[in-house]
């Protein structure tokens, strides 16, 4: 039983030892992970198929705001034309 209390010990404190070698590493992630391209997964066909959809629904929204707008300005023209 002390046998694995003392090997628990000694893991966590070479696990917390080998951390500031790590935070090291760590900082300099973001800046390579911004220059390399993304990978490729196998979510990339939904994300852009989810993508794609956003995309319509922006122009569709976009299309009915340009309708409203001329339906609004139609009904305007008739009110005040009597």
């Amino acid at each position: 039983m002390r046998l694995v209390l003392i090997l628990t010990g000694a893991i966590a404190l070479a696990a917390c030892a080998s951390k500031s070698s790590d935070d090291d590493a760590a900082a300099k992630a973001p800046a390579e992970a911004q220059a390399a391209p993304a990978k490729k997964t196998v979510f990339d066909p939904e994300l852009q198929a989810l993508q794609k959809a956003k995309d319509v629904q922006k122009a569709i929204d976009v299309g009915d705001a340009n309708n409203r707008k001329a339906i609004d300005d139609a009904e305007k023209d008739d009110d005040g034309g009597g």
